[in-house]
């Protein structure tokens, strides 16, 4: 489910470049301690439209599901990403070092739920 959508557009030339960040919402199953625990998530998917005499001419896409159970967390990246403009071929290249230390977050999350 996408729950924020922020757009940014640029003209380079005769191609129009549209850009979406999306900070997805969804859920999650992870196993602790033998129990399968469903855990709230947070993502990002980012797309790029090449647009060419008012035609859609290419579409680029890429998507990290899970990234946080926190949604400001997520948040924050989806608005550095935007702000600059990081395309959906280098998502991965920028966001990767988020998302390593991110991760640790849903262990976090599941230890909480179990204890309640």
């Amino acid at each position: 489910m996408v729950v924020e959508n922020f757009i940014s557009t640029e003209v380079v030339e005769n191609t129009k470049y549209v850009y979406f960040y999306r900070l997805l919402k969804g859920k999650t199953v992870i196993t602790y301690e033998k129990e399968s625990i469903e855990v709230q998530s947070y993502g990002i998917e980012v797309e790029r439209q090449d647009i060419l005499n008012e035609e859609l001419v290419n579409v680029q896409r890429d998507c990290i599901e899970h990234i946080s159970p926190y949604r400001h967390k997520v948040h924050n990246l989806i608005r550095l990403l935007y702000e600059n403009k990081v395309s959906p071929l280098h998502l991965i290249d920028i966001a990767g070092d988020y998302v390593d230390r991110y991760i640790l977050d849903f262990e976090r999350e599941v230890k909480y739920i179990a204890a309640y």
